[in-house]
């Protein structure tokens, strides 16, 4: 069984095999989420801690968590769902094969992330260092890391990315420098924008109460005709009535 070892703090990844059944007896029928020890694959691995965090079977049908089973199933699965892509159809449902959270013998491949780690490092696990590729691009996160006070210029202090060139005797040569867009930035632009969308938004809502009383005027405008034409109308009718009678 091959196993994926992966360490968050220094962002390192190692594979390494495990063919004796007799080492791999004490990981059997424990479940995703639970924290086990290695040191049955040897001295170098004592004192470490790993959690299990998923694994794929001899055909490539992933572990999924909740499911209390050593073996494979079939599930409907729907939108949102672990292992699902979305669909052209919305509400579609789609019946697929997974495995259960439950490490049996049948499995290929187990994912372990370091949770302890032991006495001795491990090459290629424990004796890198943790690299941040990417800085914050937020404003306030800027500050935040950096220390800086409200007046300082956060583009300044961006953490830019170096590309290096990839022709053979340049490798130490930088061809271009990246740094992402500061989101959150308040400059002119962003502060004349708020003020056009404000003052948009007072004018829209003046013009909705002059229209919504321009209306109601007009409705009873129409009332008082009505009213005056219909007792116009009643008044005539009771006057012919009198010439009638005489």
């Amino acid at each position: 069984m091959k196993f994926n070892l992966s360490n968050p703090a220094t962002g390192q990844q190692k594979t390494i095999t495990v063919d004796d059944e007799h080492k791999l007896m004490h990981l059997y029928e424990r479940r995703m989420g639970m924290e086990v020890s290695v040191e049955q694959f040897g001295d170098e691995w004592k004192g470490y801690q790993f959690r299990i965090s998923g694994g794929n079977d001899k055909q490539g049908f992933p572990m999924m968590q909740g499911v209390l089973k050593n073996q494979r199933v079939r599930l409907l699965f729907k939108e949102g769902m672990p292992t699902y892509a979305k669909w052209r159809r919305s509400g579609m449902r789609k019946r697929k094969s997974v495995r259960g959270c439950i490490v049996g013998h049948d499995l290929a491949i187990l994912n372990l992330v370091l949770v302890k780690q032991g006495d001795s490092p491990v090459e290629g696990l424990t004796d890198g260092t943790a690299e941040r590729r990417l800085g914050p691009k937020r404003a306030s996160k800027i500050r935040a890391m950096f220390d800086l006070q409200k007046g300082d210029d956060v583009r300044k202090f961006v953490i830019r990315r170096e590309i290096k060139s990839k022709k053979e005797g340049e490798e130490d040569k930088v061809v271009n420098k990246k740094a992402p867009k500061i989101q959150r930035l308040v400059t002119k632009v962003s502060v004349q924008r708020k003020r056009t969308k404000k003052n948009t938004m007072v004018k829209k809502c003046a013009a909705n109460r002059e229209s919504i009383a321009s209306y109601r005027k007009m409705l009873h405008d129409h009332s008082v005709t009505m009213k005056e034409k219909r007792k116009n109308e009643v008044a005539k009718k009771k006057a012919g009535k009198k010439v009638a009678k005489k």
